[in-house]
């Protein structure tokens, strides 16, 4: 991929592997106090980035991290949080062992995760759970260690369906590696997961396999340990069995649940390494060991050799975006976003335990509500083919257990967040349809997205044309929307029209003369957050509003604009803080999923000037380097992803076969789209830094004067997503002061066609 040169002395950056910083959104925000509007912005939410540092592979199975049990990860420092700074439940940063399968900059569902705690000790079996300090730590894209203070140097790296860990011990006559297979959930209140059942057995000198089923689901496993002569034992309760190759319970119960796994323990000189090798399945130990055994050359060392080539797949992955120019810094939190951005969903081809057949099996799909609006358009351009696993395999779920889910995890059934919102998945649906990648089978996917229409709150929606919590009466309408539109493009006019008039109900969310919803409940959030959805009738909502004039008014009032700065909950924010934060009916930074697209709400009032504004000020004082550089949760890469296509100058409108052009942070950037590349270059650009840089006050705005698209001039604010997606060359001129340009032609809606 190739940026095309201003001049020839310009260099070309790639988001390099260096340049991610797996740290950033560890620990408790902390930017520098905002200036401008970003003041007037109000995070009721909790200010913690809730990622974690541990070993990934891109959308793979398999994560690796040092496990305190904090929450919501199990790495790092903090209790339990749901609003205003975390609570720090841990002195220090700790470790008790190195656990699998992380969430990635979510709040906590539920409890699931890190299974299969790895324990390198020199102490007895009975300090087994203790947790020792942390330091030296480092990571990278598939790479996570760190020194306990025992002395023992952690390494972990993953691939798709493994992990390997590499320990160095210091000289001790006891070094031991214990491995327990009973560990999962959170070291906070009511947050363990208890396992089902388990059968684990010694297979060989060095060898183990077995099954825990844990949230009904069997992970299997099949592992391999490099210790020549050192002993490998079962154990229970932490208690050795003596000559004993097979443990099995086929019940547990809480009452009675002892630790339970295997141990590998005897004399360590000073710097010996010992390497333990995992394969993981969700069907049995069998397909483990043939996971490890296809991602692990026995001629090489299994840990450097799974290193490189998950190296070799987050550079091909991190390659598909390029940029040029900006700060050390910007290009840092540009690079780390994208990481982010690439962690989840998880996708296992041929692992589902639940149906026979083969295929992609996708799990922390975490959630619908935190991914579909910019993390799924991020996948559908630089990993297409993912994108369309992961419709196939939630259609698969539809089909085996009745709906299409809002969040699925590692668990029996489809934990649906049945509050957060409705039938999200249609919308990625639609823009795949649109974009034309993949093979999925349109018939399949149609039967079913119509099927789950009259789910849930569907099926009221589908007597009344309206439903409480109210913001399900946008989402089900835009859901008919979307599925009609496939219906009619795989000539089913009958379904197509069916589901036309439906599609309509959205206008009765909203409340005669005011232009905001009705009262309601809300999920996160009030009516005002979810106000300024980008509907697929933007024109006739604006005109709820009372025009353009009225709108812009609301949106202004909603952004802050001349408002006076405002002050965060702190640590514990009492009951009357919050109660007054949330009564400035103020927008939510990007602390929240429902605000996302609502900078872009401007295009269709003709005024994309005040977007470029609100974009430039969260730009520029809600991301920073260091553990604290995220302004609240990441969920799961949404967060990320907004960083990603707002620098690019970029905003995809879910489900609409539609961007939005605003102008970019960098001066020249370059994305592998599914069908092409896409260049965009900007003349006029002024660099600035970000808000980790000790910046004076706020940099100044830039505003796009004139814009073409493969050298023909675009007047228009936006482009069908179907044609970026083909590749060319997109140039913006910039200049300090709004133009005229994207005023004039507003974005597509659908009383415009009518």
């Amino acid at each position: 991929m190739a940026i095309p040169r201003q001049s020839q002395t310009t260099t070309v950056r790639h988001p390099s592997l260096e340049d991610v910083d797996p740290f950033i959104g560890t620990a408790a925000t902390d930017l520098p106090t905002p200036g401008g509007l970003a003041a007037t912005w109000w995070f009721p939410k909790p200010q913690v980035g809730n990622t974690h540092p541990g070993a990934t592979s891109p959308l793979g199975m398999v994560s690796a991290c040092a496990y305190s049990g904090a929450y919501p990860t199990g790495y790092g420092r903090y209790g339990k949080n749901t609003q205003g700074v975390p609570e720090t439940i841990f002195g220090r940063l700790q470790a008790s062992g190195f656990t699998h399968f992380q969430q990635s900059g979510t709040g906590m569902i539920r409890k699931y995760y890190n299974y299969v705690r790895v324990t390198p000790m020199i102490q007895p079996l009975d300090d087994l759970g203790s947790s020792w300090e942390l330091s030296d730590e480092v990571a990278h894209p598939g790479y996570y260690a760190a020194t306990l203070d025992t002395g023992i140097r952690c390494e972990i790296t993953v691939g798709e369906k493994v992990a390997v860990h590499r320990y160095t011990f210091p000289e001790s006559r006891s070094a031991r590696a214990v491995v327990d297979l009973s560990c999962g959930g959170l070291e906070i209140e009511r947050s363990r997961t208890v396992p089902l059942r388990a059968q684990v057995e010694i297979t060989g000198p060095g060898r183990a396999q077995g099954t825990v089923v844990v949230e009904g689901v069997p992970l299997s496993f099949y592992l391999e340990v490099d210790s020549p002569g050192w002993r490998q034992m079962l154990w229970h309760d932490r208690r050795l069995i003596d000559g004993g190759t097979r443990l099995d319970f086929d019940s547990i119960r809480q009452s009675t649940l002892r630790a339970f796994g295997l141990v590998f323990l005897g004399k360590a000189r000073a710097g010996q390494e010992v390497e333990l090798r995992i394969g993981f399945s969700l069907r049995g130990p069998e397909q483990a060991r043939a996971n490890l055994e296809r991602e692990c050359d026995p001629r090489r060392s299994s840990f450097d050799q799974v290193r490189e080539g998950t190296a070799a797949r987050w550079a091909a992955y991190l390659g598909k975006v390029q940029v040029e120019g900006g700060t050390p810094a910007r290009r840092t939190v540009f690079s780390t976003a994208l990481y982010h951005s690439l962690i989840k969903p998880c996708i296992a081809d041929d692992e589902s335990p639940f149906w026979p057949y083969g295929g992609p099996f996708a799990f922390d799909v975490c959630t619908m509500w935190d991914i579909y609006k910019t993390q799924l358009p991020l996948l559908e351009a630089i990993a297409p083919q993912r994108a369309v696993d992961l419709m196939e395999s939630l259609i698969r779920v539809c089909e085996e257990e009745g709906n299409f889910p809002i969040g699925y995890r590692m668990a029996r059934g489809a934990d649906r967040f049945s509050r957060q919102g409705s039938a999200l998945a249609h919308t990625a649906l639609a823009d795949i349809h649109a974009l034309g990648i993949g093979d999925l089978d349109w018939a399949w996917a149609l039967v079913h997205m119509d099927d789950d229409l009259r789910r849930q709150y569907g099926e009221e929606f589908f007597d009344r044309g309206v439903v409480h919590p109210i913001t399900h009466t946008l989402d089900l309408a835009f859901a008919h929307h979307c599925t009609a539109r496939i219906a009619r493009a795989l000539a089913d006019d009958h379904l197509g029209r069916s589901l036309a008039e439906p599609s309509n109900n959205w206008v009765n969310a909203f409340e005669p003369g005011t232009g905001l919803l009705q009262d309601s409940t809300f999920y996160e959030g009030g009516k005002w957050n979810y106000s300024f959805r980008l509907m697929h009738d933007m024109a006739a909502r604006i005109g709820l509003a009372g025009g353009d004039t009225a709108f812009v008014g609301l949106l202004d009032a909603f952004f802050g604009r001349g408002a006076a700065p405002v002050r965060q909950p702190g640590l514990s924010p009492s009951v009357d803080e919050m109660i007054a934060g949330y009564a400035l009916n103020r927008f939510e930074g990007l602390n929240n999923e429902p605000d996302m697209e609502a900078p872009w709400a401007y295009y269709w009032a003709g005024r994309p000037d005040r977007t470029a504004d609100v974009v430039h000020s969260a730009l520029t004082w809600q991301f920073g380097t260091g553990p604290g550089g995220l302004p609240g949760n990441d969920d799961s890469g949404g967060l990320s992803s907004w960083y990603v296509w707002a620098s690019l100058g970029l905003f995809p409108v879910a489900g609409q076969d539609l961007f939005l052009i605003h102008p970019p942070a960098f001066a020249q950037g370059a994305v592998q789209f599914s069908q092409g590349e896409l260049s965009i270059e900007c003349s006029g650009h002024v660099e600035h830094p970000i808000s980790s840089d000790g910046i004076d006050g706020e940099p100044p705005v830039q505003y796009v004067q004139s814009a073409t698209l493969d050298g023909k001039t675009l007047d228009s604010p936006h482009v069908p997503a179907h044609v970026l997606h083909r590749g060319g060359r997109l140039h913006l001129r910039l200049g300090p002061e709004p133009s005229a340009w994207g005023g004039t032609i507003r974005p597509p809606s659908l009383s415009d066609r009518s």
